[in-house]
């Protein structure tokens, strides 16, 4: 997600988390950030540590950051990964990755359609039938293609007023172990009208990477999660990777998450780490850390995951508003021009007090990841413009 500005755009769970992500405030002790460490070989990140310190200040509990290029591997880490212990960040802490999620699920339809299993062109209906109906929803006019840029028009079924409550509010701690199945959860979409016709806008819609997941076991007959692990997770060996189901644990090491599931700025501060991610499922529950982001994410826009044509169609892009340019979408792949120029291709990710990005160049050369553990506050555009800009 960029800053405040954007964050609502590039947020995973975008409905009520950005309500949290756009609050200002601060903790009352922030803690103390400490020093960027690494291999970095004389290449200066003093602004990218610097803008996690920011954020630190600006009541982020915890910032991790990992920046690889080609003079080296540099981490840098600011404030607690638990407020309640006092334990610092570590570089290898895993987090949940939200909508980062996406990329991993469009890689996988891509690697299908290389397959010849199926075709960006095929409807949602011609594997779903009957699925998206209701409300002016159709599922026999809308491809797999505007599924995957958000072109589809279907609603976002974190925008439902009552399930944002339940999940992102007030319900969260009664709610926070329950079980969503993908097909509730496209049921509250197509209970909305859409926002659109089917490629006559954008919009950013979690129900759409929900059902490129449904369309995903449809096809292989696994759950979307085991052919992320064959197709990706082996072959990469991303280790710290994972899909996590219906469990909410987090596995280690990880610090805790914080959120204050409100707008006000002076709420309080609840640890949310523990969590059922089916809330999320195939449009924003992975768990991962920082080496894993950037190990995936050159390998993708390298070519090493998809033919040419495949990665051809991914960075593919429309933009995200037509007033601005400079911010487009692929299919589960972003492209934002920084401030300096340069084009990052990648994904941002927010989940109950988790806000990532993972970002690379065009041609994998530069790439970086991060995460705060709080989701209401500090700017990470910042970070990402003093590492590349910077």
């Amino acid at each position: 997600m960029a800053g405040r500005s954007v964050r609502t755009v590039r947020t995973a769970l975008t409905g009520a988390v950005a309500v949290a992500a756009l609050a200002t405030g601060a903790l009352v002790s922030p803690a103390a950030a400490d020093s960027g460490t690494g291999t970095s070989h004389g290449t200066d990140h003093r602004g990218t540590q610097r803008a996690i310190e920011a954020a630190v200040r600006d009541g982020v509990p915890g910032v991790v950051a990992q920046a690889r290029d080609r003079n080296g591997t540099w981490n840098g880490t600011a404030g607690v990964a638990n407020l309640q212990t006092g334990r610092e960040r570590l570089p290898q802490d895993r987090y949940r990755v939200g909508s980062i999620t996406k990329t991993f699920v469009a890689t996988v339809v891509l690697q299908l359609e290389a397959e010849g299993r199926l075709s960006l062109d095929d409807t949602v209906d011609h594997w779903l039938p009957g699925v998206v109906r209701g409300n002016g929803h159709d599922g026999r006019r809308i491809t797999l293609r505007q599924l995957l840029n958000h072109t589809s028009g279907i609603y976002n079924y974190t925008e439902d007023q009552g399930f944002a409550e339940q999940v992102f509010g007030d319900g969260f701690f009664q709610h926070r172990y329950d079980t969503w199945t993908p097909r509730q959860l496209v049921g509250l979409a197509v209970g909305h009208e859409p926002y659109f016709a089917p490629g006559a806008g954008w919009h950013y819609s979690n129900t759409n990477f929900i059902l490129a997941g449904m369309i995903v076991e449809k096809v292989t007959g696994r759950p979307y999660g085991s052919e992320i692990g064959r197709r990706i997770l082996r072959p990469l060996s991303l280790h710290a990777t994972s899909v996590p189901g219906t469990d909410p644990r987090m596995p280690r090491p990880s610090g805790r998450a914080y959120s204050k599931l409100s707008q006000d700025p002076k709420a309080k501060v609840h640890d949310v780490t523990e969590l059922n991610p089916s809330v999320a499922g195939s449009a924003g529950e992975m768990v991962s850390d920082n080496a894993d982001l950037q190990r995936f994410y050159r390998a993708l826009l390298k070519g090493g995951l998809l033919p040419r044509e495949q990665l051809w169609e991914m960075t593919t892009t429309v933009p995200m508003d037509p007033k601005d340019q400079d911010k487009r979408y692929g299919l589960g792949l972003m492209q934002i021009k920084t401030s300096c120029g340069k084009d990052v291709w990648g994904h941002g990710g927010g989940i109950h007090g988790s806000s990532s990005e993972a970002l690379t160049t065009r041609d994998g050369s530069h790439s970086l990841a991060m995460n705060f553990n709080g989701d209401w506050s500090g700017d990470s555009w910042a970070v990402v413009e003093a590492e590349f800009c910077g």
